[in-house]
């Protein structure tokens, strides 16, 4: 069951749904052990050979006439949960349509004996105070699903795994609550034309053995320009892992192929305060995106919430990896009760084998609240496949806490932004960045480090110096300059340095534009 806080994370996710899709039929009945991807995949390319067609979006009357408080009061019942009665490891939970969620996916259950249709039965859910006329929900179908097992206790099957709203899916590890998402593919995502939203339209999910610790699920994805067959593995754990597996096919060409997207929300923080009164110093599920690169160097962009629309990429080829993440783990730097911010994952994409030349493009949208995601970061690769054309990769996404990817070296604690002391506001900006790390605390004290610093065109350096932090036992750089054109960004760039030595990932700044 999802509470108030969580489902209004989900609402978040909804605001980048689009009304986009198709219902289609099951696959002729096959055994399970023999189903696999390229099942799915020949689905794809029939379907990206064929015009495309709109979902359909018809809703009953009473389900259609809920508000949000309304629709919220409906919950699956658990003790309905698939496999519950056969005490497997693995439960299924379901989605009620509605509201945002109105387009219907197909869900079938790969079992030894075939394939099996899971039908939309409105008894599995509790309405509430809904006066619902229940024989006009009949074949209606489900919105979404959820997948639990328990990795906090023994007792209980947490949720691990949802995929609910065009093709977003989000991960919970131990100890986590949910924050960003993951998708399965994005279209045009900032371009001027318009960003198409690809969802998955048909689900087929694999039966667990009696002692299995992973759960696969294929899915079928549709959009007006786009087909794709997925296999997800996923392993939850204190690190929950999903392996993607996607062959993507498609219709018409795109101006941008957006590959293991993330989007998450980003208000406010250290290094951008909030304009208004708020009791909480931090707001936000990531806090920057991180990128490490084949030749082993790695890069920190902070996030912001800008007044205008901030897209930014990374040119690199085959990435080790990328991830947004959320650095920030003290509640004191969030001081949130409800959306415990501190506790939201981080997550990691590792591609599995070469993606080729590309570039890791940021999108940052301006935002006036934590309703709304507004971080959105991707692949994109420098060669698209051609109409009709199977394009096949894969990857892997963590979503982690405790033991979150980071830098061997020193790598980013924070970056605090402000003014700092002067006499007058000359139009000053000063930037706090910490550094840490093992590396960086097993250094002697009377280490002498200095920050190797690049400001672009639109930045005049006035002052900057760097010293240990005496407090978290790692490295602190101080740069004050001025910005030449207000109405411009201004990018910097630092890494600590002993002699010829990089001793820190690579402090990668935008500052956006007035």
């Amino acid at each position: 069951m999802i509470g108030a806080g969580r489902f209004a994370d989900f609402l978040r996710v909804a605001v980048f749904v689009s009304c986009l899709g198709l219902l289609v039929g099951a696959l002729p009945a096959t055994k399970a052990h023999a189903f696999g991807l390229d099942d799915v995949a020949g689905q794809a390319a029939r379907l990206a050979a064929a015009p495309y067609r709109k979902p359909n979006r018809e809703l009953p009357r009473t389900i259609k006439a809920l508000d949000y408080d309304e629709f919220r009061d409906i919950r699956f019942r658990p003790e309905r949960a698939m496999w519950r009665n056969a005490k497997l490891p693995f439960e299924i939970m379901f989605f009620h349509r509605g509201w945002f969620f109105q387009e219907p996916v197909v869900i079938h259950e790969l079992t030894p004996q075939g394939v099996r249709d899971v039908d939309f039965d409105p008894d599995a859910f509790d309405y509430g105070k809904n006066k619902i006329d229940r024989a006009e929900t009949k074949g209606m179908g489900f919105a979404g699903f959820r997948v639990h097992f328990p990795v906090n206790t023994p007792a209980y099957k947490d949720e691990v795994l949802v995929f609910l709203g065009a093709s977003y899916f989000r991960g919970l590890g131990q100890g986590q609550r949910f924050g960003l998402s993951a998708r399965g593919l994005a279209i045009d995502t900032a371009e001027s034309s318009g960003e198409e939203f690809p969802r998955f339209v048909e689900f087929w999910i694999e039966r667990p053995a009696p002692t299995a610790r992973e759960l696969t699920v294929y899915a079928l994805l549709d959009s007006p320009r786009a087909t794709g067959a997925y296999r997800f593995v996923l392993r939850p754990g204190s690190t929950t892992m999903l392996d993607v597996d996607g062959k993507l096919f498609l219709r018409k060409n795109v101006a941008k192929l957006g590959l293991a997207p993330l989007t998450s929300m980003f208000l406010f923080g250290a290094n951008q305060s909030t304009p208004r009164d708020d009791y909480r110093p931090e707001v936000h599920d990531s806090d920057g995106l991180s990128i490490r690169e084949a030749s082993g160097g790695w890069v920190w962009r902070p996030l912001v919430n800008p007044k205008r629309l901030l897209v930014t990429s990374f040119a690199l080829s085959d990435p080790a990896g990328f991830g947004l993440m959320q650095r920030g783990r003290s509640f004191e730097r969030y001081q949130d009760l409800e959306a415990r911010y501190e506790l939201r994952p981080s997550a990691w994409v590792e591609p599995k084998g070469p993606w080729g030349p590309g570039r890791v493009e940021l999108v940052q949208i301006p935002v006036p609240d934590e309703t709304n995601d507004n971080i959105v970061a991707y692949w994109v690769p420098d060669g698209q496949p051609k109409p009709g054309e199977p394009f096949a990769y894969g990857y892997r996404v963590l979503w982690q806490k405790e033991k979150e990817t980071r830098p061997p070296i020193g790598w980013v604690q924070q970056t605090r932004r402000g003014r700092g002391y002067t006499r007058n506001d000359d139009g000053s900006i000063e930037l706090h960045v910490d550094f840490d790390g093992a590396t960086l605390r097993g250094m002697p004290a009377a280490a002498t480090l200095d920050t190797a610093l690049w400001v672009d065109g639109n930045g005049e350096v006035l002052d900057k110096h760097t010293r240990r932090n005496d407090v978290t036992g790692g490295w602190r750089f101080v740069v004050r300059f001025r910005r030449l054109d207000r109405a411009k960004p201004v990018e910097l760039r630092a890494h600590l340095v002993r002699g010829k030595e990089t001793l820190s990932e690579t402090w990668s700044y935008i500052l956006p534009p007035e």
